[in-house]
C-alpha cells in the first residue's frame, strides 16, 4: 500500500472519533442547562429512608388527605412596638381571602398574637410540588397579608426557604459552567503558553459534561435516579475538573513521546495512549468506585451523588481517551504552538532513556542532551531541584512534613459537623432567615415548626402528658378535625391521632434537637402508645446520626476499594498502604485548616453532617489520582533505572503537569463557592485546599521521600523489591508497562 494511502488509513479512525464527539456535542450539549427541569431541592427528599422522623411523614400523610408545605405568616408593627387594637382580626381577614387560591391548600390558620404583643402570625398551608410557581404563590399571600394597616410581614417556614433555597440554585448550570472554564482556560493558557491545547482539552471536558448530563437526564427523567441542585454543581465541577486532569496527563506524555529520536504523530500517540491508559483508568476506577459507595447511605442525597458522579467520571474518561487523543493526532505538533516539540536526533534515546524529560510546559529539545528552561507555575528547573533535595536528604524531607501535616490534622476534631444553623445555611441575607429571626424573637423557639408525634387514640392523654413533662417541649396538643392543635377532641385517623408538640428552643438549634432525644425516651416508653416523632427538628436530628453512621461504614469501604486498586496497578503491598495513609493524613490536615478557617475567617459556627463525609470520599479518591499518576511513572523508571534514580526522574518527569492539573481542579471546585449556600462553600475550600496540600506536599514531597527512603522495600513482594536500590533490570520493563 502507497504511505499516502497508509497514511489516510491512520487518519480515518481519528476523523471518525472526531466527527462522533462532535455529533455528541451538538446534540447532547444543551443537556447541560437542564438539569434543573428534572432537579428536586425539596427538603423532604434529604431524610434518611429509615429514621423515625421519615416514618412520621408518610403517618402525616393521612391526617392532611394530601401533603402540604406551611408558610409561616409574621406580622410586626412598623414602629416596632405593639401590634395595633384590632390587627389580629384585621389579618385573619385578610388571609381568610386567600381560601381557595391556586395553590393553597384549605383555609389559612387564625392569627395569632404573641405574649409580647409585638408580633402576630398565621399558617398557610402550600401544595408541596408548585415549583417555579411557588415564589408567585408567595408573592400572592405576602401581598395580601400588607393590607393590615401599619404592619411589615415576613414570610417564614419551609415554604419560604424552599423559595430561597430554588433561588440560590436558579441558573446554576450556566453560572457554574462559566466560572470554572473561564477559570481553567486561564490557567491553562498562563501555564502552557499555547492557544489550540487549552482549547481541545476545554472542548473535550465540554463533550464530558454534554454526555454526561445527557445520561443524568434520562435516568432522572425516567424515575432511576434523582438529581437535586447540589448534586447537578457537584456533577459539573466534578466532570469538568476530572476530563481536565486526565487531558492533561496524556497531553504531557504524547508531548514527551514527540521527542523520541524519529517519532511521528502517530507512533508517538500510540506509545503515549499504551504508558498513560493505565494510571488514567486506575484513576478513574478509584474516584468512580470511590462515590458509588455512597449507595450504601442512608440518605437520600448521598445515595444520589454517588451514581450520578460516576457517570459523570466515565464519561470524562471516556472523552481524555478517545476525542483527545484523535484532535492531538490530527493537529500533531501544531497543537502545542508556539512551543512546538522537536524530535531528538536518532541514536539519542528516549527522554526516559536518559533520565530528563520534556514533559513540562515550554521544555524545548534541540541537541543530543533535551534543555529545558523555568516555566510559570514550576518548571523544570524547580522540579529537578525539587526531585534533588528529595535524593539528598529524604528522611528529613519527609520527617518535616509530617510533622506539619499532623499539626494541621491536631486540630480536626474542632469541625463542628452537628449541622448548619438556620442563620448559616445562607451566605448572603435571604428574606426566610431574616422572618424565622424575627419568629424566634416573639414567639417561642420552635413555632411553626413543632415537633411532630404520631400515637396511638387510646393512649392520646398519657402521650401529651408524657410530652409536655419533658424539659424544654413549650406546650403539647392534640391536632383536632380543622387539622390544627388545640384542646378539645384530637381527630383519629385509623386508630392513630396526632400531636404537635412546640419546643422552646429555636428548631434549629442543638438545644432543640437534645430535646428531640428526651421526647422520643418520653412517648417510646408509654404502654400501647407506639409514638413516633418528627417534624423538622428530629429530621435534622435523624439526618446527623444517620451521616456519622454513614461515615463510619463509607469511609472503610472507600479505603478497601482504593486500597486493592492500588495493589493491583502498582503490584506491590507496601507502597499501596502508604499511599492511602498519605491521602488519609491529607484529608486531616484539610480539616483541621478548614475547622479553623470556617470559625475564625468565614464565620460558620459548624458545617452540615454531610460535609466531612464529601470532603473524604472527593479528597481521599481525587487525592489517590496524583499519587498513581506520580507512581505509576516511578515504577516505569524503576524498572529502567533502580528505586534512586526512579524516583528522581518521575518526580521531574510528573512534577509540572500533576501540579498543574491539581492547579486546575482546586479552582474548578473552589467555583462552588459561588453558590451562596454554607454546604457547597463548605465543600469548596475542603476540596480546593486538600487537593493544593496533597499535590504541592503529599505528593511532592511525602511520598517520593517515603519511597526513596524505604528502598526497594517499598515494591515488596512485586519484582521491583528484589532490584538493587541504585539500578534498574531491563528484563522489568515490559511489567513496568514500558517496552524492552
Amino acid at each position: 500500500m502507497p504511505p499516502s494511502a497508509v497514511r489516510r488509513t491512520r487518519l480515518l479512525l481519528p476523523l471518525v472519533l472526531l466527527v462522533a464527539w462532535l455529533a455528541v456535542g451538538g446534540g447532547l450539549g444543551p443537556f447541560a442547562g437542564r438539569l434543573g427541569e428534572v432537579a428536586a431541592n425539596d427538603q423532604a427528599a434529604f431524610l434518611p429512608r429509615s429514621a423515625e422522623s421519615t416514618r412520621v411523614i408518610e403517618e402525616q400523610k393521612a391526617f392532611r388527605g394530601s401533603e402540604t408545605v406551611p408558610a409561616i405568616v409574621v406580622w410586626t408593627a412598623r414602629d416596632g412596638g405593639p401590634v395595633a387594637a384590632g390587627s389580629t382580626a384585621e389579618a385573619t381577614r385578610a388571609l381568610t381571602s386567600l381560601a381557595g387560591r391556586e395553590g393553597i391548600v384549605g383555609p389559612p390558620s387564625p392569627a395569632l398574637p404573641s405574649e409580647d404583643g409585638e408580633a402576630l402570625r398565621a399558617v398557610v398551608a402550600l401544595e408541596p410540588d408548585l415549583g417555579e410557581e411557588l415564589p408567585t404563590t408567595l408573592d400572592t399571600i405576602r401581598k395580601a397579608a400588607a393590607t393590615v394597616p401599619g404592619t411589615t410581614v415576613h414570610l417564614a417556614g419551609p415554604a419560604a426557604t424552599q423559595a430561597d433555597l430554588s433561588g440560590a440554585f436558579s441558573g446554576i448550570d450556566g453560572l457554574l459552567l462559566g466560572v470554572a472554564l473561564i477559570a481553567v482556560l486561564l490557567i491553562l493558557l498562563v501555564v502552557y503558553r499555547s492557544v489550540l491545547l487549552p482549547l481541545m482539552i476545554i472542548l473535550g471536558a465540554v463533550f464530558a459534561l454534554g454526555l454526561a448530563c445527557a445520561v443524568v437526564y434520562v435516568l432522572a427523567d425516567a424515575g432511576v435516579l434523582r438529581v437535586d441542585g447540589q448534586v447537578q454543581g457537584i456533577l459539573s465541577i466534578l466532570v469538568i475538573g476530572a476530563a481536565t486532569d486526565y487531558a492533561l496527563l496524556l497531553a504531557a506524555r504524547y508531548r514527551e513521546e514527540l521527542t523520541a529520536p524519529g517519532a511521528d504523530r502517530f507512533a508517538a500517540m500510540n506509545r503515549a495512549l499504551r504508558r498513560s491508559f493505565e494510571p488514567i483508568v486506575a484513576s478513574a476506577a478509584t474516584v468512580a468506585l470511590g462515590l458509588l459507595a455512597l449507595l450504601v447511605s442512608d440518605l437520600a442525597n448521598n445515595r444520589a451523588l454517588g451514581p450520578v458522579g460516576a457517570i459523570g467520571i466515565v464519561c470524562a474518561v471516556l472523552s481524555a481517551l478517545t476525542f483527545l487523543p484523535a484532535a492531538l493526532v490530527l493537529t500533531g505538533r501544531a497543537a502545542y504552538w508556539p512551543a512546538r516539540p522537536k524530535a531528538l536526533p536518532e541514536g539519542t534515546g528516549t527522554p526516559a532513556d536518559t533520565g530528563t524529560t520534556t514533559a513540562e510546559p515550554t521544555t524545548t529539545a534541540t541537541t543530543t542532551q533535551p534543555t529545558t528552561t523555568a516555566t510559570t507555575a514550576g518548571g523544570p528547573a524547580v522540579w529537578h531541584r525539587i526531585a534533588a533535595l528529595v535524593d539528598r536528604a529524604p528522611r528529613k524531607v519527609w520527617a518535616v512534613t509530617l510533622a506539619a501535616l499532623l499539626a494541621c490534622a491536631a486540630f480536626a476534631p474542632a469541625l463542628n459537623s452537628r449541622g448548619v444553623p438556620f442563620d448559616e445555611i445562607f451566605v448572603n441575607d435571604a428574606p426566610s432567615v431574616a422572618a424565622q429571626e424575627t419568629l424566634g424573637r416573639h414567639f417561642p423557639g420552635g413555632a411553626g415548626n413543632p415537633a411532630v408525634i404520631i400515637a396511638d387514640a387510646g393512649a392520646v392523654t398519657r402521650v401529651v402528658a408524657a410530652a409536655e413533662a419533658v424539659p424544654g417541649v413549650d406546650s403539647a396538643f392534640p391536632v383536632g378535625a380543622t387539622g390544627r392543635p388545640a384542646p378539645g377532641e384530637p381527630l383519629v385517623v385509623d386508630g392513630r391521632v396526632r400531636v404537635d408538640a412546640t419546643l422552646s428552643a429555636a428548631a434549629d438549634s442543638d438545644a432543640a434537637r437534645d430535646t428531640i432525644a428526651r421526647l422520643r425516651t418520653a412517648v417510646h416508653a408509654v404502654p400501647g402508645a407506639d409514638a413516633l416523632v418528627g417534624g423538622s427538628t428530629a429530621q435534622q436530628y435523624d439526618t446527623q446520626r444517620t451521616a456519622a453512621r454513614d461515615r463510619t461504614l463509607i469511609v472503610p469501604v472507600v479505603l478497601a476499594i482504593i486500597l486493592l486498586i492500588l495493589v493491583a496497578l502498582l503490584r506491590s503491598l507496601v507502597l499501596p498502604l502508604i499511599l492511602v495513609a498519605t491521602v488519609a493524613l491529607n484529608f486531616a490536615a484539610t480539616l483541621g485548616v478548614s475547622s479553623l478557617v470556617f470559625e475564625h475567617v468565614l464565620g460558620f459556627t459548624g458545617t452540615d453532617a454531610s460535609v466531612p463525609l464529601y470532603g473524604f470520599v472527593f479528597l481521599v479518591a481525587l487525592g489517590v489520582d496524583y499519587n498513581i499518576f506520580l507512581m505509576s511513572r516511578v515504577r516505569e523508571e524503576t524498572a529502567r533505572h533502580g528505586v534512586r534514580e526512579g524516583v528522581r526522574i518521575g518526580l521531574t518527569a510528573t512534577g509540572g503537569v500533576i501540579t498543574s492539573a491539581g492547579v486546575v481542579l482546586a479552582a474548578t471546585f473552589a467555583a462552588l463557592g459561588v453558590i451562596p449556600l454554607a454546604f457547597l462553600v463548605q465543600i469548596a475550600f475542603i476540596v480546593a485546599f486538600g487537593v493544593l496540600l496533597d499535590t504541592l506536599v503529599v505528593r511532592s514531597l511525602l511520598v517520593p521521600a517515603l519511597v526513596r527512603d524505604l528502598g526497594p522495600v517499598a515494591w515488596w513482594p512485586g519484582a521491583l523489591s528484589r532490584l538493587p536500590a541504585d539500578r534498574g533490570r531491563a528484563d522489568q520493563s515490559v511489567e513496568a508497562g514500558a517496552p524492552k
